[in-house]
């Protein structure tokens, strides 16, 4: 299981991996940030980006606010970092 901290800004124009926000992997959502909708739509990215199925995903902190940890089943540290960025701070 792979765990890694992302920045995630919703309501944006599109949905994207954009960089980074103060070494983490920085990920803009068109979702809202209203009744969980960015925390799905985050989800549905994450798996697709990752090649894992939405159920391999989980929000292990952060669930109302930006910095998220999220864990990641089916895949390493490194493979994760690989597929999101992130190279600069491991997901601890």
């Amino acid at each position: 299981m792979a765990s890694i901290l992302l920045y995630v800004q919703p309501g944006a124009s599109q949905t994207e991996l954009v960089g980074t926000h103060d070494g983490k992997p920085k990920i803009r959502l068109k979702a809202p940030p209203v009744d969980g909708a960015a925390n799905k739509a985050l989800i549905g990215f994450l798996a697709e980006l990752c090649g894992v199925p939405r159920a391999a995903i989980r929000i292990e902190s952060g669930m109302r606010g930006r910095i998220k940890r999220v864990e990641v089943d089916g895949l390493s540290d490194e493979e994760l970092r690989a597929r999101i960025g992130g190279n600069e701070h491991p997901g601890l």
